[in-house]
């Protein structure tokens, strides 16, 4: 586990700074302090460090948690990839993640608590020769970095939608994204699926086809992708200080649809993504202004409802959503954000 390091404020970043700060004021989400709403009981929020274009919310959100109250906020890196560790071991508090890996994690008893939803779509699945639709996927070769990563966990919920078994149907190889793209290439793999900007950068090279789009193709388009949650205990002890990390960061997904360009050149100044024309074209993309008008828990039912089918998780629905998700804060939210 390392924390994001603090980087030396060039005159581009300060710019770059002023610039987001700027558009910040002028769309209105500076945090307005609620006159009933007390001061945060904790100051320090850590949030995880994901390299996934998709959740640039929590970075955005940044500024907005710092006016709210925050003086520490810190990004956790999580060396082996699953960030859901950390914040159920209580080494980071909250985080933007799949929403089937929270599910997975919330069955096996850890410690978390889904809040709500940010976006939908962002996760695409890109085929080679062999496979043309979901159902070919049978017997094939799938690229993923490994077991329980969320591309596994969301092909998974998606075999089982289309009646495949993924445990006996689906040849899971395990290799790092810049290997998947290089064996889709030669065809060594049959197909490959992932987050921004693995797709844009499968697009450029003009390697393999798209097969499946969640930000457009039904039903997956119709359910959030990525959602907030955060350890259970954190958000017991510290209510207010949830609620406003919550509200900062869906007033950051809110930047992100109004100004797709500007969040695009903020993270690739704070060295989160390389690639400005990749982070643009998935942020332009992304549906980030859509959190007002899914209901979160039919998205926990659905890929609870999947994943339950194939095995992947024991407890149904029901008991997921009794368990692990706590909607008060969104519900609040939804009211004080209005237009």
């Amino acid at each position: 586990m390392r924390i994001q390091p603090a980087r030396g404020l060039s005159r581009r970043r300060f710019l770059e700074g002023v610039t987001l700060a700027g558009t910040v004021g002028l769309l209105g989400l500076r945090p307005r302090p609620a006159a009933a709403e007390p001061p945060p009981e904790t100051t320090r929020l850590r949030l995880v460090h994901d390299l996934s274009i998709c959740v640039t919310p929590q970075y955005l959100a940044e500024e907005l948690l710092r006016a709210d109250g925050f003086s520490d906020v810190q990004y956790i890196e999580a060396t082996d990839g699953f960030g859901t560790r950390l914040v159920a071991a209580g080494s980071a508090d909250m985080m933007m993640e799949f929403v089937g890996v929270y599910l997975t994690r919330i069955d096996a008893g850890d410690p978390l608590v889904l809040l709500g939803g940010v976006h939908i779509g962002c996760i695409e699945l890109f085929g080679g020769a062999q496979v043309r639709a979901i159902r070919d996927l049978k017997g094939k070769r799938v690229a993923v970095l490994g077991e329980g990563v969320p591309e596994h966990v969301f092909l998974s919920s998606v075999a089982a939608y289309v009646g495949l078994d993924p445990r006996r149907d689906i040849r899971w190889e395990p290799h790092p994204p810049e290997e998947s793209m290089r064996l889709l290439s030669e065809g060594m793999v049959d197909a490959f699926a992932g987050f921004p900007p693995v797709p844009q950068e499968l697009r450029a090279r003009g390697i393999g086809h798209l097969v499946l789009s969640t930000t457009m193709d039904r039903p997956w388009s119709q359910y959030f992708c990525c959602m907030v949650g955060a350890n259970r205990d954190f958000v017991r002890k510290h209510p207010v200080a949830t609620k406003r990390a919550l509200r900062a960061i869906l007033k950051a997904a809110n930047l992100c649809a109004a100004d797709p360009e500007q969040a695009a050149r903020f993270i690739v100044s704070r060295g989160y993504t390389g690639e400005l024309a990749y982070a643009a074209q998935a942020l332009r993309e992304i549906p980030y202004a859509r959190w007002r008008e899914y209901d979160p828990e039919d998205t926990v039912r659905f890929y609870a409802l999947r994943l339950h089918e194939v095995g992947m998780i024991k407890n149904s629905p029901q008991k997921i959503i009794a368990q692990g998700t706590d909607w008060r804060f969104l519900k609040e939210l939804k009211k004080e954000l209005r237009g």
